[in-house]
Protein backbone atom coordinates (compact mmCIF):
# COMPACT_ATOMS: atom_id res chain seq x y z
CA UNK A 1 0.00 0.00 0.00
CA UNK A 2 1.25 3.24 -0.99
CA UNK A 3 1.86 6.03 1.88
CA UNK A 4 -0.72 8.97 2.20
CA UNK A 5 0.79 12.12 2.46
CA UNK A 6 -1.14 15.39 3.30
CA UNK A 7 -1.02 18.73 0.99
CA UNK A 8 0.50 20.24 3.52
CA UNK A 9 3.36 17.92 3.86
CA UNK A 10 3.64 18.28 0.37
CA UNK A 11 3.69 22.07 0.77
CA UNK A 12 6.28 22.20 3.12
CA UNK A 13 9.00 20.24 0.99
CA UNK A 14 9.53 23.25 -1.76
CA UNK A 15 13.23 23.27 -1.61
CA UNK A 16 15.99 21.31 -1.35
CA UNK A 17 17.18 21.86 1.93
CA UNK A 18 13.93 20.19 2.79
CA UNK A 19 13.03 18.43 0.48
CA UNK A 20 11.98 18.74 -3.03
CA UNK A 21 8.27 17.09 -3.52
CA UNK A 22 5.64 17.38 -6.17
CA UNK A 23 2.48 16.23 -7.46
CA UNK A 24 1.79 14.47 -10.41
CA UNK A 25 -1.78 13.28 -11.06
CA UNK A 26 -2.31 12.94 -7.66
CA UNK A 27 1.12 10.78 -6.57
CA UNK A 28 3.72 12.40 -4.63
CA UNK A 29 7.21 12.49 -5.93
CA UNK A 30 10.40 13.09 -4.61
CA UNK A 31 12.76 15.30 -6.74
CA UNK A 32 15.70 15.96 -4.12
CA UNK A 33 17.89 13.61 -5.44
CA UNK A 34 16.48 13.75 -8.84
CA UNK A 35 17.47 18.04 -9.17
CA UNK A 36 20.90 18.01 -10.50
CA UNK A 37 19.87 15.11 -13.40
CA UNK A 38 16.99 16.71 -14.78
CA UNK A 39 17.30 16.85 -18.71
CA UNK A 40 15.69 19.78 -18.33
CA UNK A 41 17.70 21.66 -15.52
CA UNK A 42 17.24 22.44 -12.16
CA UNK A 43 15.31 25.71 -12.27
CA UNK A 44 12.02 24.18 -13.34
CA UNK A 45 11.81 21.56 -10.56
CA UNK A 46 12.54 24.04 -8.14
CA UNK A 47 9.85 26.22 -9.38
CA UNK A 48 7.60 23.42 -9.13
CA UNK A 49 8.66 22.25 -5.26
CA UNK A 50 5.76 21.30 -3.31
CA UNK A 51 3.31 22.00 -5.70
CA UNK A 52 1.29 19.80 -7.85
CA UNK A 53 3.14 20.31 -11.18
CA UNK A 54 0.76 17.96 -13.41
CA UNK A 55 -0.28 20.50 -15.86
CA UNK A 56 4.19 21.44 -16.44
CA UNK A 57 5.01 17.52 -16.42
CA UNK A 58 2.28 16.87 -19.40
CA UNK A 59 3.07 19.55 -21.15
CA UNK A 60 6.96 18.33 -21.30
CA UNK A 61 7.00 14.89 -20.90
CA UNK A 62 4.55 11.53 -22.02
CA UNK A 63 3.76 8.38 -19.69
CA UNK A 64 6.85 6.62 -20.37
CA UNK A 65 8.86 9.07 -18.33
CA UNK A 66 6.61 8.80 -15.38
CA UNK A 67 7.03 4.83 -15.65
CA UNK A 68 10.66 5.38 -16.34
CA UNK A 69 11.52 7.14 -12.74
CA UNK A 70 8.37 6.12 -10.36
CA UNK A 71 9.61 3.16 -8.82
CA UNK A 72 12.54 5.29 -8.11
CA UNK A 73 11.10 8.89 -7.20
CA UNK A 74 7.77 7.97 -5.96
CA UNK A 75 7.04 7.90 -2.26
CA UNK A 76 2.89 8.22 -1.62
CA UNK A 77 -0.55 9.16 -3.01
CA UNK A 78 -1.96 12.39 -1.32
CA UNK A 79 -4.47 12.12 0.80
CA UNK A 80 -7.65 12.35 0.26
CA UNK A 81 -9.86 15.00 2.28
CA UNK A 82 -13.16 13.56 3.42
CA UNK A 83 -16.11 14.16 1.88
CA UNK A 84 -18.98 15.87 3.59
Amino acid sequence: MSKSISQSEVQAHNDIEKGLYIIIDGAVYDMTGFVDEHPGGSKILKRVGGKDASKQFWKYHNESVLKKYEERLKIGQLEEKAKL
